[in-house]
C-alpha cells in the first residue's frame, strides 16, 4: 500500500481510458479547436470519472505565430489595408517576444506542409477564408483568431461593418441625396454583407424604399478594377441614375470616381461619393474621399491581444469602432465671399 495515498492520475492515464492519444487529451482539456464535442465531452467525463487535477495544465505560451492572408486578398488594391493590420499584429507581437511569419495560402496549397515549415503556436487569419480551409487550419489544433471576417466557432476581431454602412448612408441622407447607390464586392465575405446591411437598414430607418437596381454587387470572377467600372457604368446608365455612391471599400470608390469623371460628372456636385477603410489614397485622388475610418494597425494588434487572453470556456469576438471622415467627394466647398468692388 502507498503510504501516500494513490498516484496522482497523468494525461497518460487519460489518453488510456478514453481511447485517445495524450495530444488529444491536452486539447481537450485546454478547450483548444480540432476536435469534435463528442471527443471533447468524452475526455472531459473520464477526467471527472478518474478525478484528474485540472489546474496542472496550463496553456502553452505563444513564441511563434503565422499570420495568414488569402490569396484573393494579397492584391494591390487588398494591400492598403491588410498591410497596416499586418503591421499593427507585428508590433503587438514584438512588444510580447513573439516571432511572426507571413503566409499567403489558398484552398490549393498544402496547408499542413506549411504549419509545418513554420511550427507556429498559435495563428492569425485575415479576410475571408472558405470554412474548408479554416477547418484545415483548426485540424491543426492551434489556437486561431480572425480578422476582418466572422464564423461560428472561433474568436474574431472586425471593425464595427454594419454601423459603418448606416454612418455612410445617413450621411449622404443628410446631404438631400434622393438616390443612393451601393457597390458591394462578393457579399459572402463577411465584412462587405455587414456594409451592404448597413447600407439598407439606414435606407429603411429613413423611410426610403431600396430601388434594387441602385445596390449592385461586383460581377462574379472579375477583378476590383473591372468589377467596379462595370457597376459604376450600369448605375450610370440607368434611366434615373443616382446622384450619391457608397462603395464597400475606398478602392472601388476610387475607381467608381475615375469612371464618373470620365462619363463627365461633377463630383460631388452631381454624384457624391463615399468609401470605406480610409486607406492612404484615400485623399490623393481628383476629389479627397468621404471614407469610413477604421484603425487598422489596432485590428492586428487586438487580434494578437485575443490569443494571448488565456483559457476561454467560448469563442470571444471583439468589434472595433468606425469614424466617418467628410471629404470632398460629398462635401460642396464652402463658396468664399465675394470683395466687394470699392468703384462700383
Amino acid at each position: 500500500m502507498n503510504p501516500d495515498g494513490p498516484a496522482p492520475v497523468t494525461i497518460r492515464d487519460l489518453a488510456r481510458y478514453a481511447g485517445v492519444s495524450t495530444g488529444t487529451i491536452s486539447r481537450a482539456l485546454k478547450n483548444e479547436p480540432g476536435l469534435t464535442e463528442t471527443t471533447r465531452q468524452r475526455v472531459l467525463e473520464a477526467a471527472r470519472e478518474l478525478g484528474y487535477d485540472l489546474s496542472k495544465l496550463r496553456r502553452k505560451r505563444i513564441r511563434r505565430l503565422a499570420f495568414m492572408l488569402h490569396r484573393q486578398h494579397d492584391t494591390a488594391a487588398s494591400s492598403p489595408f491588410y498591410s497596416s493590420v499586418l503591421h499593427g499584429a507585428e508590433e503587438a507581437c514584438r512588444q510580447q517576444g513573439i516571432v511572426l511569419s507571413f503566409l499567403a495560402v489558398g484552398p490549393a496549397d498544402g496547408i499542413q506542409e506549411q504549419l509545418r515549415m513554420h511550427a507556429p503556436d498559435a495563428i492569425v487569419c485575415a479576410g475571408f477564408f472558405e470554412p474548408e480551409l479554416l477547418a484545415a487550419l483548426r485540424a491543426s489544433g492551434k489556437p486561431i483568431v480572425l480578422i476582418d471576417m466572422k464564423l461560428r466557432g472561433y474568436s474574431s476581431v472586425n471593425p464595427d461593418n454594419h454601423m459603418g454602412g448606416q454612418l455612410a448612408t445617413r450621411h449622404l441622407i443628410r446631404l438631400g441625396r434622393a438616390r443612393i447607390a451601393m457597390i458591394s464586392g462578393p457579399l459572402s465575405h463577411y465584412s462587405v454583407r455587414e456594409r451592404n446591411r448597413g447600407y439598407r437598414q439606414a435606407l429603411f430607418d429613413a423611410g426610403r424604399l431600396a430601388d434594387p437596381r441602385l445596390d449592385l454587387s461586383l460581377a462574379d470572377g472579375a477583378d476590383l478594377e473591372t468589377g467596379a467600372v462595370e457597376a459604376m457604368q450600369a448605375l450610370l446608365a440607368l434611366p434615373q441614375p443616382p446622384d450619391a455612391v457608397f462603395c464597400y471599400n475606398d478602392a472601388a470608390a476610387l475607381v467608381a470616381m475615375r469612371c464618373c469623371l470620365a462619363a463627365g460628372l461633377s463630383i460631388p456636385q452631381d454624384i457624391a461619393i463615399v468609401g470605406f477603410d480610409d486607406i492612404p489614397g484615400a485623399v490623393l485622388g481628383h476629389r479627397p474621399l468621404t471614407t469610413l475610418r477604421i484603425d487598422k494597425m489596432e485590428l492586428g494588434a487586438l487580434g494578437v491581444d485575443l490569443l494571448l487572453s488565456g483559457e476561454r470556456q467560448a469563442p470571444l469576438e471583439q468589434v472595433a469602432p468606425v469614424e466617418l471622415v467628410v471629404r470632398a467627394s460629398t462635401q460642396l466647398e464652402e463658396l468664399k465671399p465675394r470683395t466687394k468692388n470699392k468703384h462700383a
